[in-house]
């Protein structure tokens, strides 16, 4: 099992910037993705972005020179930079951490943050 633990959700106004922190225990995987997804009002989970072990990158394209992800792999954490932000990013963002192991995937989910960009 893995557990997730976010942080760094909050009110932000338009254009402003926040950073989410994620902190992954219990059974680490090497070579897991980690990341961020996120669920607005209404709507279904959407990826925001993706990092593998070896640091590659992957973002939605609405949050594409918007958003950074980062991580420490000694630390076990993920980061989301959120800068620019508008108010269609609002929704509850959730840390994700994924492996594949003997054919079998493997997929974890945080409890997730709030995010609410008001004017």
């Amino acid at each position: 099992q893995v557990q997730l633990v976010e942080s760094g959700g909050g009110l932000v106004q338009p254009g402003g910037s926040l950073r989410l922190s994620c902190a992954a225990s219990g059974s680490i995987f090497s070579s897991a993705t980690m990341g961020w997804y996120r669920r607005a009002p209404g709507k279904e989970r959407e990826l925001v972005a993706t990092i593998t072990s070896g640091s590659r990158p992957n973002y939605a394209e609405s949050v594409k020179g918007r958003f950074t992800i980062s991580r420490d792999n000694t630390k076990n954490m993920v980061y989301l930079q959120m800068n620019s932000l508008k108010p269609e990013d609002t929704a509850v963002y959730y840390c994700y951490y994924g492996y594949r192991s003997w054919g079998s995937q493997y997929d974890y989910w945080g409890q997730g943050t709030q995010v609410t960009v008001f004017s």
